[in-house]
C-alpha cells in the first residue's frame, strides 16, 4: 500500500541550479515572495481604508492584487521547500489542485486586465457617464466575471490532465505542476487534448486582447482629439502603468501556451514560467504604486497617521 501511494507522487526536479547556487537562489524568490506579498497586501489594505481611492479602477486594482497574492502563493511556498529538502515529491491530488488553481489565477488575470482596460476607456473617453457606466454593481459583475472565467478555464482543463494515464518516470522537468510539463510524462496520445488546450489558451487571449486593443485605439483616437497637455499627460499616467503590466504578463503566456513546443526548451519554460510566476505578481502592484500619485499619497497618510498617534502615545507616556 505504502508503494502504490508513493508510486501516485510526481517528483518535482525544480529550477536545476548548481548546489553552489542554491542558496543564493533561494534567498532571491524567498525575499522576492515577501516583496509580493507584502506590497499586494499594502495595496489591497489602502484601497480599503483610503476613501479617495474608493473607485472603480482601484477596486479592479484590488483584485488583481488579490490574484498575485493567490499566484504566487500556489507554486512559490511548494518552490522554497523544495529547495531546502530532500525529497521533491508532490502528491497526484496536491499537483491537481495547483494546476486549478493557478490556471484559476492566471485566466481571471487575463480577463481582468482586459476589463480593466474597458475601465480606462470608459474613464477617458465618456468621462461624465463615467460613474453611470462603472457603478458599484458594474464592477462588481466584472470583478465576478473575471473570476468567473479563470475558474471555468480550471474547471475545464484540470480533470482532463488529471485523467491523461501517466506510467514510467514520474519526475516532471519543472518546479510546479505546470500542464506542458506534467503531460510530458503521458503513456498514451495526448494530441488531441494538446490542440484544445491549445484553441483555449488562444481564446483565454484573444478576447481581453480584443477588448484591450479596441479601448487602446479608442482612448488614442480620443487623446488626440485633446487640445490640453494637462489632458495628453494624465490619460499617459493612467494608461502607461496598465499597458506595462500587460506586455508581461501577455508576453510571458503567449510564450508558454501559444507558441509551439519545438520553438522553445524546457529550461527557457521554466525561465518564463519563473517570470511570470514570481516576478509579475511583485511587480504588479510595485508598477502601480510607484507611478500612482493617490497610492503613493494614501500611504504617506498612512505613515503620517502611525507617525502622529506613536508620538501621542509617547507623549501620554
Amino acid at each position: 500500500m505504502k508503494n502504490m501511494t508513493l508510486s501516485s507522487d510526481f517528483i518535482l526536479l525544480g529550477l536545476l541550479v548548481s548546489s553552489k547556487a542554491t542558496g543564493i537562489v533561494f534567498t532571491v524568490i524567498f525575499a522576492i515572495f515577501v516583496v509580493a506579498i507584502t506590497t499586494n497586501l499594502v495595496m489591497i489594505f489602502l484601497i480599503q481604508v483610503d476613501s479617495r481611492l474608493h473607485t472603480p479602477m482601484y477596486f479592479l486594482l484590488s483584485q488583481l492584487s488579490i490574484m498575485d497574492t493567490l499566484f504566487i502563493c500556489t507554486t512559490v511556498p511548494k518552490l522554497l521547500v523544495d529547495m531546502v529538502s530532500r525529497e521533491k515529491t508532490i502528491s497526484f491530488v496536491a499537483c491537481g489542485f495547483q494546476i486549478f488553481l493557478y490556471l484559476t489565477m492566471i485566466g481571471s488575470e487575463f480577463f481582468l486586465l482586459g476589463l480593466m482596460a474597458y475601465d480606462r476607456y470608459v474613464a477617458i473617453c465618456n468621462p461624465l457617464r463615467y460613474p453611470v457606466l462603472m457603478n458599484r454593481k458594474v464592477c462588481l459583475l466584472l470583478a465576478a466575471g473575471a473570476w468567473l472565467g479563470g475558474s471555468l478555464d480550471g474547471f475545464l482543463l484540470t480533470p482532463i490532465t488529471m485523467n491523461v494515464p501517466y506510467c514510467g518516470s514520474r519526475s516532471i522537468n519543472h518546479f510546479f505542476c505546470e500542464i506542458p510539463a506534467v503531460l510530458k510524462l503521458a503513456c498514451a496520445d495526448t494530441s488531441l487534448y494538446e490542440t484544445l488546450m491549445y484553441i483555449c489558451c488562444v481564446l483565454m487571449l484573444l478576447i481581453p486582447i480584443s477588448i484591450i486593443s479596441t479601448s487602446y485605439s479608442l482612448i488614442l483616437l480620443t487623446v488626440h482629439r485633446m487640445h490640453s497637455a494637462e489632458g495628453h499627460k494624465k490619460a499617459f499616467t493612467t494608461c502607461s502603468s496598465h499597458l506595462t503590466v500587460v506586455s508581461i504578463f501577455y508576453g510571458a503566456a503567449f510564450y508558454t501556451y501559444v507558441l509551439p513546443q519545438s520553438f522553445h526548451t524546457p529550461e527557457q519554460d521554466k525561465v518564463v514560467s519563473a517570470f511570470y510566476t514570481i516576478v509579475t505578481p511583485m511587480l504588479n502592484p510595485l508598477i502601480y504604486s510607484l507611478r500612482n500619485k493617490d497610492v503613493m499619497g494614501a500611504l504617506k497618510k498612512i505613515f503620517s497617521c502611525c507617525s502622529s498617534a506613536q508620538k501621542v502615545a509617547t507623549n501620554d507616556t
